[in-house]
């Protein structure tokens, strides 16, 4: 059975930089494309990152150049760093094994507010 289980999330002010992580566990990690997905308030899911095999990564216009996405295939772990957060950057995360978010974790807070 496929276990995503993400965690690092928190409070954090504009400027800021928080780095998620996701335990991945039962899915075969190393030879799949892994991806990170987002949910605002209020809003649907929206796509944030996709890390292909080895290790380079895609990123949605509103993330790209303050987000860095990156994998450890030895460990199964999915990461996402993200600085110079926006208060618009707050949502919960979730990393999944699709773009679309259908197979997700349970996700981590992120909140970006003074």
């Amino acid at each position: 059975q496929v276990q995503l289980v993400e965690s690092g999330g928190g409070l954090v002010q504009p400027g800021g930089s928080l780095r998620l992580s996701c335990a991945v566990s039962g899915w075969p990690f190393s030879t799949n494309w892994m991806h990170w997905v987002r949910q605002a308030p209020g809003e649907g899911l929206e796509w944030v990152s996709t890390v292909y095999t080895g290790g380079t990564a895609a990123y949605s216009a509103s993330v790209k150049g303050r987000f860095t996405a990156s994998r450890d295939n030895a460990k199964s772990t999915l990461y996402l760093q993200m600085s110079n957060l926006k208060s618009e950057d707050t949502a919960v995360y979730y990393c999944s094994t699709d773009p679309k978010g259908m197979q997700r974790g349970q996700g981590t807070e992120v909140t970006v507010s003074s």
